[in-house]
């Protein structure tokens, strides 16, 4: 299972989060808070059409969070899911498991002088390990989990033994450009 990096803050025109299950950091106790959260056939239904899959019949995700510093906080568990896919050469169904970790910790953003944000309207670099930005106290563990499911998907699935074979060209078949060759010797002649 790999560590990956969230894109906690989704663009403003993007529609709500099929999966919105919002902690208020505030209301997370000083000794922390776990949650066990199970999708339904609806939440369900809307994450596989947003991450392109067939079918979703499992997802559930597991976090545990603790408070950092002043309104930080960290997050860490795990998105499980049993996921329907196609096939890239057959196209028959697949069905796969998918686990993903989760490890973040959240900061609260800082206010932006006007030069700070023109600054950061530019292209940078990535700072892997750099702390996802906290915005409105508030963190979506439904929209976590999502992000991380598809995170977690083959982008191009296979059945075990597939092998893709390209089409043999017959001799016959001299290219794309063939016909072409044989229009202009008909006119040289």
């Amino acid at each position: 299972m790999s560590e990956r990096k969230s894109s906690a803050q989704k663009p403003r025109n993007a529609g709500p989060p099929p999966w919105h299950i919002p902690v208020v950091v505030e209301e997370v106790a000083e000794t922390g808070q776990h949650f066990d959260l199970v999708a339904d056939e609806t939440v369900r239904a809307a994450v596989a059409k947003v991450a392109g899959l067939r079918e979703l019949p499992r997802l559930a995700a597991r976090f545990d969070l603790t408070r950092r510093g002043a309104g930080g906080l960290h997050v860490a568990g795990q998105v499980s899911a049993t996921v329907g896919q196609n096939c890239v050469v057959t196209l028959d169904p697949l069905t796969s498991e998918i686990e993903e970790a989760i490890d973040l910790d959240f900061v609260v953003q800082q206010p932006q002088i006007p030069e700070q944000a023109e600054a950061e309207a530019r292209p940078r670099d990535v700072k892997w390990n750099a702390p996802e930005p906290l915005i409105g106290g508030v963190v979506d563990l439904g929209a976590l989990a999502t992000e991380f499911l598809i995170l977690g998907l083959d982008p191009y699935p296979r059945q075990p033994g597939a092998v893709f074979e390209a089409p043999q060209r017959s001799a016959a078949d001299a290219g794309p450009f063939a016909v072409l060759g044989k229009l202009s010797k008909g006119r040289s002649g």
